[in-house]
């Protein structure tokens, strides 16, 4: 059995989870899909599943697989856009990743008014996790606000936003508009886990304000921030673009810090000129331009 055959039934599973969600993916047998597994397995006497009930579990040696087949067949993939042309925007799937929904819901509008045939997917995670997908290529382009500087990627400066802070319309901060970062220290302090960079930026002015919040909790996502401050936890930190538009909460400034912070639209610097990425980079607007230009 041609080798190409066999990567591609392991390809589909690694991705799918399960053999016979693969089978419905890939238009084929599950029962064929498996035997060409089976066969990749037995040829070189290794084990890249463990198959328990209906899942079918990576392996150490086949999540090492999967990297390498998820690098090959986007390089498929990306030999048949080009080949393509311009005709890949009649149709096609675009991965997006974004640690925020509210930069990147415009950029997906505007393309939609443009290309109405394209649908998209898109994974919201911290920044740490957006850029790994893209570099895994789980994903094709992504917006963030952690500029990297790995030559790998190309980065285009989006727009600029800032940090605030918002609470609950009868805390105490509710009627301030603004304070001094020094004031957070009798306050409990509600914000993102590490590897987001608003968790980043917020923690590197209160420690070059010498600033320790009287507590810290901890969450995973900004809607948590949000229902935490209106559970009464204390003071939540956000993107200003950000700040839940509802009743019972108040935005408050932090008057002596710089908390602004620029979102990009990254890619891998090898498929920026891909017309799905090339049309996801043009929509960003005016204001993306490339970093540090």
């Amino acid at each position: 059995m041609a080798i190409a055959t066999t990567l591609r039934a392991f390809h589909l599973v690694a991705e799918a989870g399960s053999f016979s969600a693969a089978a419905r993916a890939g238009g084929v047998s599950q029962p064929t899909l498996s035997a060409q597994v089976k066969a990749l397995e037995a040829t070189y006497g290794v084990a890249l599943f463990d198959r328990r009930g209906r899942g079918a579990s990576l392996t150490p040696l086949g999540q090492s697989l999967h990297a390498v087949t998820a690098r090959l067949f986007a390089a498929e993939e990306e030999a048949r856009a080009l080949l393509a042309g311009e005709a890949t925007l009649m149709r096609g799937h675009l991965r997006i990743a974004a640690d925020s929904a509210s930069h990147v819901m415009p950029i997906l509008a505007r393309i939609r008014e443009r290309h109405a045939g394209l649908t998209f997917s898109l994974a919201i995670g911290n920044s740490s996790d957006v850029i790994g997908r893209v570099l895994d290529h789980h994903a094709d382009v992504a917006v963030t606000a952690r500029r990297s500087s790995d030559p790998r990627l190309h980065s285009r400066l989006l727009q600029e936003d800032r940090l605030v802070l918002f609470v609950r319309d009868d805390h105490p901060l509710a009627g301030a508009g603004s304070v001094r970062i020094a004031a957070l220290a009798a306050e409990d302090l509600v914000i993102r886990e590490r590897g987001s960079v608003t968790r980043e930026v917020f923690e590197a002015r209160l420690a070059e304000a010498g600033t320790r919040p009287r507590a810290l909790l901890e969450v995973q996502s900004r809607e948590a921030v949000r229902e935490a401050v209106l559970a009464g936890f204390g003071v939540g930190v956000v993107f200003e673009a950000e700040l839940p538009v509802q009743p019972g909460l108040r935005r408050v400034l932090v008057a002596d810090a710089d908390l602004a912070v620029a979102e990009y639209v990254i890619c891998l610097e090898d498929r920026r000129r891909l017309p799905l990425v090339r049309a996801f980079l043009g929509a960003g607007g005016p204001a993306a331009r490339p970093a540090g230009g």
